[in-house]
């Protein structure tokens, strides 16, 4: 028997604990030809487990919420207290992750998008835990348009990782200085999704941004004030490691300033389409923009 459906507003309930969520797909992923689908979606979940190990989240790692498998990413929750540290270092330590792997795979290269939310979401050890507006507006992110774009516009070669962070995050955490990523290494972007009734505001965060990207108006990272050093070895290795949430960022790029409207890329060389972009450094671009191509921002 389905335990019966509740009557909308007949009388009130607990609410549902807040539980962060973070999901992940891979770019192109029903480009690749179908003997590779189940590899690749195995190694996905084995990199973003990497990388929480290495960003020093072991307990996050080992205390995940309903995790799942979307065949070409995952996503899970997790305690809301480990917000600061998803968002700096560990999404800094993904990108290093994938940039090793894709660095001496011979297989397809593994470029993600990730998305970042926190909501009330039922959590009791009972079949349909995890599912509600959160989860729904977590994977709506993930697919919006300001994400795809970025993530297409940039070098393949450099910038592995873009991520999506809701309004509520960036508000709760980046705003209220609990974590290592500094709110002017965001970008604000209305995030909408082709055929869904879906937008929000949200925030872009490309830890390393490259090629045509730079030209739009992004600068190289800052070191915050107090560094450890960082080793990155294979990918197979020790990794990055981190002391605390501080990090020694040796190379890298942020993003600056707003976008206020949809924005796509076409070909190999920087060509933006669209009106009413607005960056915070570099050129405002009214009409489309063709620059010659991508540079490597080390």
């Amino acid at each position: 028997m389905h335990p019966p459906l509740p009557a909308l507003y007949a009388e009130s309930r607990p609410l549902p604990p807040y539980r962060a969520l973070f999901a992940v797909d891979a770019k192109d992923f029903t480009g690749l030809p179908a003997v590779q689908h189940g590899p690749v979606s195995q190694l996905i979940p084995e990199l973003v487990d990497r990388a929480l190990e290495n960003a020093g989240l072991n307990e996050l790692r080992d205390s995940k919420r309903f995790p799942a498998n979307t065949g070409d990413g995952v996503v899970f929750g997790f305690d809301p207290v480990f917000l600061p540290f998803i968002l700096w270092p560990f999404l800094g330590v993904l990108d290093d992750i994938l940039g090793a792997y894709n660095q001496q795979s011979v297989g397809p290269r593994i470029r993600l998008r990730a998305s970042v939310h926190v909501g009330p979401l039922p959590d009791a050890d009972q079949p349909g835990d995890g599912n509600g507006t959160a989860r729904n507006d977590t994977h709506r992110l993930l697919d919006s348009r300001p994400v795809k774009a970025i993530l297409a516009a940039a070098s393949e070669q450099i910038t592995h990782l873009a991520a999506v962070i809701s309004h509520r995050v960036y508000e709760d955490v980046v705003l209220g200085a609990y974590t290592g990523l500094h709110p002017d290494r965001c970008v604000e972007v209305p995030a909408t999704v082709e055929g869904k009734n879906f937008s929000q505001q949200a925030w872009l965060y490309v830890p390393s941004p490259s090629g045509n990207l730079l030209e739009a108006g992004v600068r190289p990272r800052e070191e915050p004030a107090e560094t450890v050093s960082r080793e990155l070895g294979p990918v197979s290795g020790s990794g990055t490691r981190y002391s605390g949430n501080t990090q020694h960022v040796g190379e890298g790029a942020a993003l600056m300033g707003n976008v206020g409207g949809d924005f796509t890329y076409t070909g190999r060389s920087a060509s933006y389409h669209g009106t009413n972009q607005h960056w915070g450094s570099g050129d405002n671009v009214g009409r489309d923009k063709q620059v010659d191509g991508p540079r490597d921002p080390r």
